[in-house]
């Protein structure tokens, strides 16, 4: 099942497999404290807490958003990962490119795919001053070998489940610019806010985020922060989505289609990385009983790029790829 798709593909094999799955809208992280002394900044993670040095030059970013939040802050990564999911032949986002390109710098290293464990030789080659994985599904082990190549931060609590909001101070408290980190998300919360006003239509409506994917149907959680980000411009938690949840995912859950009728949303969001995936959605006897979809009210972000600018988004993503999902919400919402 695909990460985005399911985080909607987690990590490479299940970033494909599970992408259509993960920003939500709190604010700066309390894990996150900037301890500004000549050290640079201590961060509290899941797996204890990690000074990094002040000013890291060289900085390696894993799992997702890290390394948009380090360009989006000036910084960019000597080496980030490979995106098999929505990435070009090189594994490269669109939106890391153009803000690559835009600033005149080289491509950083691109780690090899390592779906199972990080690249640790080719992270090691790279020479980190600090390694990022704040959103990210590292496990304590590897953890521990990370931090014996450089001081390495974590995710605050969950695998896979930090609020893009954090991603951002979180990065920036660790590289020193947690005054930058607030403009940027300023800058982003203004575009939200301004689709949001252009928008009334999805003030109080409730929103069910769902994939369908190879005969498995996935329900994303109010806590996930694909989900999140969209209450801002409006939208409200499907209460259905807390009701039928079974407690078998952080951030998603699946639901059997014999109980999708039950799932009442007045607008219901798909992930469809193909367009006959999309079409299948509307039409299938199994999926078209929800009775958002049989009332027209479902909204289709179709596309490995679109799906993945949003799920979560990013610095960089989100204003790439807000267009197209508010003009996506808003054919479903009248």
């Amino acid at each position: 099942m695909p990460r985005r798709m399911k985080l909607a593909a987690v990590v490479a094999s299940t970033l494909t497999a599970a992408l259509l799955l993960a920003g939500c809208s709190t604010a700066a992280s309390d894990s996150s404290t900037d301890s500004a002394s000549a050290g640079g900044a201590t961060i509290e993670h899941a797996f204890g807490e990690t000074t990094v040095p002040a000013n890291p030059k060289n900085v390696v970013t894993l799992g997702w958003g890290s390394t948009d939040a380090s360009i989006a802050l000036g910084v960019i990564p000597v080496a980030i990962p490979f995106d098999s999911y929505a990435g070009d032949k090189d594994g490269v986002l669109p939106w890391v490119k153009d803000a690559i390109d835009k600033d005149g710098a080289a491509m950083p290293t691109i780690l090899p795919e390592s779906p199972d464990e990080p690249p640790y030789e080719a992270i090691a080659a790279a020479d980190p001053d600090v390694i990022l994985a704040v959103y990210s599904g590292i496990t304590e082990e590897q953890y521990k070998k990370l931090s014996e190549i450089a001081p390495t931060v974590a995710y605050p609590d969950q695998a896979w489940s930090t609020p893009w909001r954090d991603v951002v101070t979180t990065v920036g408290t660790a590289l020193g610019k947690s005054d930058e980190a607030k403009k940027v998300l300023d800058g982003i919360d203004a575009q939200i806010a301004q689709k949001a006003a252009e928008h009334p239509e999805f003030k109080g409506k409730t929103l069910a985020a769902v994939a369908d994917s190879s005969g498995t149907f996935y329900v994303y959680k109010k806590n996930d922060p694909r989900v999140g980000f969209m209450f801002d411009l409006g939208f409200t938690n499907a209460p259905a989505v807390d009701d039928l949840s079974n407690g078998d995912g952080t951030f998603f859950y699946t639901l059997s289609y014999e109980q999708l009728d039950k799932l009442q949303a007045d607008v219901v969001l798909n992930y469809a990385t193909t367009q006959p995936e999309a079409d299948a959605f509307t039409s299938s006897p199994q999926t078209s009983v929800i009775p958002a979809v049989a009332a027209g009210h479902a909204a289709q972000l179709v596309g490995a790029q679109n799906i993945s600018a949003v799920s979560p988004p990013t610095a960089l993503s989100l204003p790439w790829g807000l267009d197209n999902l508010v003009d996506t919400l808003a054919a479903a919402a009248k």
